[in-house]
Formats: structure tokens, C-alpha cells, sequence
């Protein structure tokens, strides 16, 4: 039995151990599945992973749980500092950066770097295949393994990129089909068409050659045929890099009464009027297909029952819908054209048949350093140049020999993995420190998702990087690049949950407004209030905290904000104190609900996760699901379901510490619309934390939260090492973090100290030399 604590003392460690640990982590217990009977608190650093547990723990007041004796405070902090000295004084003694295995480019690294070599970009969806994920990432070394098959796409994607980049002339007709969400409310502006138009589609297509290409846009219908806004005459314009190409008029009586009549031969006939066949010049180009807006529509202002305007499949008024635009070509191709992918490509043009060897050479050895992301030696052209060879004096033109070496270099595994090669006198077990070119590679992965460019190529190359000053300043130049948007769009993406809301479906009949726009607008919220933290170098803590945020007109309107029109974002003042920061935002209130209720336990689990680092773990097998509303039965709120949900004995141990941190967002709905009741009962977003703190919703939760900064910031910088290095962090690498976090604090945990701090820490710029059978898998 415990005996209860005394307040105002702080005992020395072995003394709080026994007295408020050992009973429930004792030999016989293992509560958990860990003892701390037999701790050896003279030599902690032996014990450093279960003693990296017992911090965590400590840190977020989880320990001792609820309704145990415990010490007060000043006890607890002053128990974990002992630790986390130890720990550290351990790390500085003996550091242990971990081991860097052979990484694969991932699916988003691979089309990044097809961008900054070739100027080019691809959709690398329809080229290769989903990574895996693991530690909340998709580019972790450990799981990004390689097939016979994966290597086959690998070889085929290297074939079509090389055609394209280049442009040749006898790449084959093809058809490329651009749909549009069939949630998508096509009665409003969409953000990058011209003003004045509703709905439509806007896509950047590359045209591989000079030459003809046919354009075909399909309005949407139903199953009979029926095509939507026929009742009245609209203008839908075709256009190309902004300039319309085509103005076709559809609907009135004349098409209403002809579609009434024969709806699939006037969906055949109609189709034919909006193909057109054009000449088109090589290049990335911005093709659209919108309605023109009626100057003098009598039934735009009619009152509507829902913001979504495809819930009722039979509904066809209102104004015409865009189902899918199709590209197809080329046609009597006439020139590879001036594309910027051949201006990167062709850093030189022979004149003469003895200038092409000495030209050949130059475009290559360009073009596989930058592949390659390190200085060439003699050795690595040779293979290109032979392909080069090869194919020149087998009929071919200069640039199809540059195609050809091209191909052989986007298939060698130097551009698709990346190497860090132990130094011959690396001792096995023993740290060392990677050179300037590792070190670029790394950094540029971290920031932009892709190789490195030629500036910091070139100071890798000359020894500099390993200066801190032209480190910061380097790192401080590459947050500015647009290439650094792969942190918002990559990191934050998959650490908030982001990329799950694409498959978000709420059920219709409870969330009739729902629609993609609503969607697209809710990611874009969060993706801009995070870059705007990059952006401006503003604390990590407004992640949470913020009393600002970004929205356009339709996420205006579902927050209940006034006076905000039309589809641009703009930034606006939160005044309601339960909006601030990141849980206040649809997206993440989305993306931790069910489809038709909100989910208390995955909220919970999301913060627990995400915002404090102790994740719950994995329910048991069989748990029963929760009970859903009986029809005709007396409805019960989410809340006092879970109650009862609670009340087996099995459940309880882990609800009881993530319902009320789910609780306090029960304000929210499914689709993170503020609300005062669940089906007719008031709703309790009270609770006690984890901790034994009361708190009244989610503003004394977001409270909670931020009074211990070094937590949160603690976690994100967790994640950001875990992305940075393409591995899981394990107990060995926390007194870097905690390092990171304090030097970050003394900097009011600006977004780039921790930057700087991850790219300066010893995970990040050192590594332990690999095993033998893992050194020699690159032979």
C-alpha cells in the first residue's frame, strides 16, 4: 500500500522512487510492462531507455496516475532534471548518433528531384507506386524497400522522362484524363480561373513536343443522361495559359427540349462542341474549362438549402458542371520546341560533328553531379557516355543520344538512393562525423524534399558546410526558397493528420453541407497558418495559440466568420478564444471524427499523440464497438455513451486518460462546426486530465497545454528529427532534443531555432559506421 505524500519536501531520487513508484512498478507488478525495483539511479545512463520512459511520463504530469499518492511538483520536476542531467551528461560523454542505412528516394523526393534536375515536372503517382509509412512518415530508410517490380517502374519512369524532357519527336499519341471530384460545388469561384466564372476545372498539363493536341471537356450528368443546367443558356469557355481558345453556348430551350428528347445523342452531340484541336507549343501550360457568370441570371439568388450543391444526383438546375477535361497527343509533331527542361538539359549545342564528344561530355557531367549529388570522378561518365555513344552511331541524333545516357542516369542507383559511405579508416561502433556532401544531401532533403542545388552543392564540395556560420546562413537561405513549402506540404502534412482529410466522407444526411471545396478549404486553412509559422518566424507555440488564421469565403461561412467573399484566402483575427491555433481548425476536427459523430477517443488519441508524445497503446482484441442510437429510442450524446462504453473494465484504463482531453473538443462536430448540444443533451466538455487538472473545454485544455512549452515544442521537435533523419527517434537520441529545445527556448522557440538546431545536432550531422553486411549492400 502507498503511503501518501509529503508536501512541501523534496525527497532525494532513490527516496521518491520507492516511496511513489516501486508499488505499482515493482518486480512482482511490472505495471506496464516496467520495474523499477531494481533501478540503479547511481548509473543512470545504463538504464537510459527505461529511464528516457519514466521522463516522458513525468513531464506531461502523467505520473503518478490519478487517485495514487504522489509529490508535489517542485518533487517531480526536480526528479526528472536529475534524470535528464544524468542522462545528458551521459550523451555528452559518449554520443550516440545512430545508424544512417541506404535510403530510397520517396515517391514525393523522386518527382521533386525530377523538378530541380530537369526543370520538369511529373506526376509521380501515375509513375510509381505509395511508400510505406512508419514512425508517422513516408520516408523512412527502413521501409522504403525495393522489389524487382518497384525497379521495373523505376526503369519505365526513367524511359518516359528522358522522352519528355527532351522531346522526342516520336513519342506516341496518348491521352491524359484530368476528373473533377464528384462533391465538388461548381456554383462558385474556383481559386486561379477568371473572375467572373463559377466552377469548372483548372490543370497544368505538359505538352511533350510542338504539335497538335486535342482538347475535349465532358460536362457532368446523371445516369440518364440528364446533364445539369440545360434549362437555361450558359457560356462555358475553353482556355489556354489564360487565353480562351474556344466560347461554346450551351442550354436554353432549343438544348433542353433536344436533351428531353435524346439525352445520349444530345450528350454526344454536345461533347463534340466542346472538343477542339489545336497547335500547342512544347511546355508545362495551364489549360481550364469554366461557365462563364450570367450578367443578368434570374435564378442565381434563389435561396438554396445547402452550401453543396451535388447532394441530389437528380437534380439538374442550377448551372452546368465540369465532370472530367481530356488532353490528347500530339499530333503532326514539328519541333521538340524551347522547353525549360531542354534549356537545363542543353548547356551546350554542337556546331559541328567534332564539338558533339566535348558538348556531350559537358551535359552529362552536368547533369549526373547534380543526379548524383556529389563531386563525379573519371569512372561515372563512362557508362553515359557510352549509352550517349551507342545510340549516336546507331541512327540516332545528338539529343537522342543525351536521351539515352539521360535514362541510364535516372536508373542508377545513385540518383535513386541515397549513400553515405563509411571513410576507410571509420572504426566499427565509433561516431564520426559525415563530410561536407552527406551533410548537403541531408540538409536538403530535410528542407526541400530534393537534391541539393548547385550552391550548396558547391560549398559541400569545397569543405564549407562544416563552418557553422555558413551552415546557418545556408540554412537560413534555403527556409526562404520556395522549395522549403515541402516542409508544410510533406512534414506537416503526415504530422497533422492532413493527407487523411482527402478521404474524409461525412455522411450527408447529418453533414448536408459538406462538400470537396469545403474540404480543399480546410486543408489549405492549416497548410497556410503552418507556413505562415515558417514564413515569419514566429514561435512554434502559435501552433496552438495563435489569435489569427486564414480563410475564404467558404470556410468563412462555416465558421460563422462575417464579411469575408469570394474564393481567396486572406488572413483574419480569431476573437473566439476557442479557435485559436490548430484545434480550432476543421481540418484536424475532421480528420479525428467518423464519418457520421464525432470520436472523443481519437481526438484524444491525436493530442496524446501529436501535441504531448505519450501515444496510448493499441486497444486490446475484441473490444466492442461503441453503442450506436436505437431508432425510436431516447438519443444519448456522444458523451454519455462513452460513459457507459467506459464502464467495462477493460476499457476504462485507457479511456480515462484520453475521453476528457476528447471531451474538451466536443464543442466541435464532426466537421469542426461549434455547437452547444449532441443530439438534444447539453454538452459536458468538462473533465480531469490525466494529471488531476480540471478543465472546463478546449480554451482551459489549450491552457493546459502551453504551460509546460518545453513539452509540445519537445514532441514537434521529435517529429521534425524523425523527418529530417528518415528514422524513428529512440531513447538514445533524447538529450539531443532536449538540447535542440533548450537553445531553442532561449529563442522564444522560433521556427528556424529548431531548425537550426536539428540541422547542427549530433543525429543530424554525425552517424556510427554501419555494420559490414549493410556496408558492403551497395557493391
Amino acid at each position: 500500500m502507498c503511503v501518501g505524500p509529503v508536501r512541501g519536501q523534496n525527497p532525494a531520487p532513490a527516496a521518491l522512487l520507492d516511496r511513489y513508484c516501486v508499488t505499482c512498478h515493482s518486480e512482482k507488478l511490472k505495471t506496464g510492462g516496467l520495474s523499477l525495483q531494481s533501478a540503479n539511479l547511481t548509473d543512470v545512463p545504463n538504464g537510459a531507455e527505461t529511464w528516457e520512459k519514466v521522463i516522458r511520463k513525468l513531464r506531461v504530469g502523467a505520473m503518478p496516475p490519478q487517485g495514487m499518492p504522489r509529490p508535489d511538483k517542485t518533487a517531480l520536476d526536480g526528479f526528472a532534471s536529475f534524470l535528464e542531467t544524468s542522462l545528458d551528461r551521459g550523451y555528452t560523454a559518449k554520443p550516440n548518433p545512430g545508424r544512417a542505412t541506404m535510403h530510397r528516394l520517396n515517391r514525393t523526393e523522386y518527382a521533386n528531384a525530377i523538378r530541380d534536375l530537369l526543370a520538369l515536372d511529373v506526376d509521380a503517382t501515375a509513375l510509381l507506386p505509395p511508400d510505406d509509412e512508419s514512425s508517422g512518415f513516408d520516408n523512412i530508410a527502413d521501409v522504403l524497400r525495393v522489389s524487382p517490380s518497384l525497379m521495373e517502374r523505376y526503369l519505365s519512369a526513367s524511359w518516359n522522362i528522358s522522352r519528355l524532357a527532351v522531346g522526342n519527336l516520336s513519342i506516341a499519341p496518348s491521352t491524359a484524363t484530368y476528373r473533377v471530384r464528384p462533391d465538388l460545388s461548381q456554383d462558385q469561384h474556383i481559386e486561379g480561373l477568371p473572375l467572373g466564372t463559377r466552377g469548372g476545372i483548372l490543370i497544368h498539363h505538359n505538352f511533350p513536343v510542338d504539335g497538335e493536341y486535342v482538347i475535349k471537356v465532358r460536362l457532368w450528368r446523371n445516369t440518364f443522361d440528364l446533364l445539369r443546367g440545360m434549362e437555361d443558356p450558359h457560356q462555358i469557355e475553353i482556355s489556354l495559359d489564360g487565353e480562351r481558345i474556344r466560347l461554346v453556348t450551351v442550354g436554353g430551350h432549343e438544348d433542353f427540349v433536344k436533351m428531353a428528347e435524346n439525352p445520349g445523342a444530345f450528350g454526344a452531340d454536345l461533347d463534340q462542341r466542346l472538343t477542339i484541336r489545336i497547335p500547342v507549343k512544347a511546355g508545362s501550360r495551364a489549360v481550364s474549362a469554366t461557365t462563364i457568370l450570367r450578367s443578368h441570371a434570374q435564378k442565381d439568388d434563389l435561396i438554396k438549402p445547402f452550401m453543396r450543391t451535388t447532394i441530389d444526383g437528380l437534380d439538374i438546375t442550377g448551372d452546368p458542371s465540369v465532370d472530367r477535361l481530356n488532353i490528347e497527343g500530339p499530333f503532326k509533331q514539328t519541333s521538340a520546341g524551347d522547353t525549360a527542361s531542354r534549356r537545363k538539359i542543353f548547356v551546350c549545342q554542337p556546331t559541328t560533328p567534332k564539338d558533339e564528344l566535348p558538348c556531350a561530355r559537358k551535359i552529362l557531367s552536368t547533369l549526373a553531379r547534380h543526379a548524383y549529388r556529389r563531386p563525379l570522378k573519371d569512372s561515372d561518365l563512362e557508362e553515359p557516355l557510352s549509352f550517349y555513344q551507342r545510340r549516336r552511331n546507331n541512327n540516332g541524333s545528338f539529343d537522342a543520344g543525351i536521351e539515352s545516357a539521360l535514362q541510364l542516369i535516372l536508373a542508377s542507383p545513385e540518383f535513386l538512393f541515397r549513400f553515405e559511405p563509411d571513410p576507410a579508416n571509420a572504426a566499427a561502433d565509433t561516431p564520426y562525423r559525415i563530410d561536407d556532401v552527406a551533410l548537403a544531401s541531408r540538409l536538403s532533403f530535410f528542407l526541400w524534399s530534393s537534391i541539393p542545388d548547385d550552391t550548396l552543392l558547391t560549398l559541400a564540395t569545397q569543405g564549407k558546410l562544416k563552418n557553422p556560420i555558413i551552415l546557418e546562413q545556408q540554412v537560413k537561405r534555403m527556409l526562404g526558397d520556395p522549395k522549403a513549402e515541402a516542409l508544410a506540404d510533406n512534414f506537416a502534412e503526415q504530422w497533422l493528420f492532413l493527407r487523411n482529410l482527402k478521404n474524409s466522407a461525412p455522411n450527408l444526411d447529418a453533414f448536408p453541407d459538406f462538400d470537396d471545396n469545403l474540404r480543399q478549404a480546410m486543408r489549405q486553412e492549416t497548410k497556410l497558418f503552418f507556413e505562415s509559422i515558417q514564413h515569419e518566424d514566429r514561435s512554434v507555440l502559435d501552433l496552438l495559440n495563435a489569435d489569427y488564421t486564414f480563410v475564404n469565403e467558404r470556410l468563412a461561412k462555416h465558421y460563422g466568420i462575417p464579411n469575408v467573399y469570394g474564393s481567396q484566402f486572406r488572413r483574419v483575427p480569431v476573437t473566439d478564444p476557442a479557435r485559436r491555433g490548430l484545434l480550432g481548425q476543421a481540418s484536424i476536427l475532421t480528420v479525428t471524427s467518423y464519418p457520421n459523430r464525432t470520436s472523443p477517443v481519437q481526438r484524444g488519441k491525436w493530442i496524446l499523440t501529436n501535441i504531448l508524445g505519450t501515444p496510448p497503446t493499441p486497444p486490446p482484441p475484441n473490444v466492442p464497438e461503441l453503442k450506436e442510437n436505437a431508432e425510436g429510442s431516447q438519443p444519448k450524446s456522444v458523451r454519455e455513451r462513452m460513459e457507459a462504453h467506459r464502464a467495462d473494465a477493460v476499457c476504462a484504463g485507457c479511456h480515462k486518460v484520453m475521453d476528457p482531453v476528447g471531451f474538451a473538443l466536443e464543442n466541435f462536430d464532426a466537421i469542426g462546426r461549434w455547437r452547444a448540444s449532441d443530439d438534444g443533451a447539453k454538452i459536458d466538455p468538462s473533465g480531469t486530465l490525466f494529471n488531476g487538472e480540471h478543465i472546463d473545454g478546449i480554451v482551459g485544455l489549450r491552457q493546459t497545454l502551453t504551460s509546460r512549452p518545453e513539452v509540445f515544442v519537445g514532441v514537434m521537435t521529435e517529429k521534425l528529427l524523425t523527418y529530417a533523419l528518415g528514422r524513428g527517434v529512440e531513447y538514445y537520441d533524447m538529450p539531443a532534443v532536449r538540447r535542440i529545445v533548450h537553445d531553442a527556448g532561449t529563442r522564444d522557440f522560433k521556427f528556424s531555432s529548431l531548425i537550426t538546431g536539428i540541422v547542427k545536432s549530433t543525429p543530424f550531422q554525425m552517424k556510427i559506421k554501419a555494420p559490414a553486411v549493410v556496408a558492403d549492400a551497395r557493391q
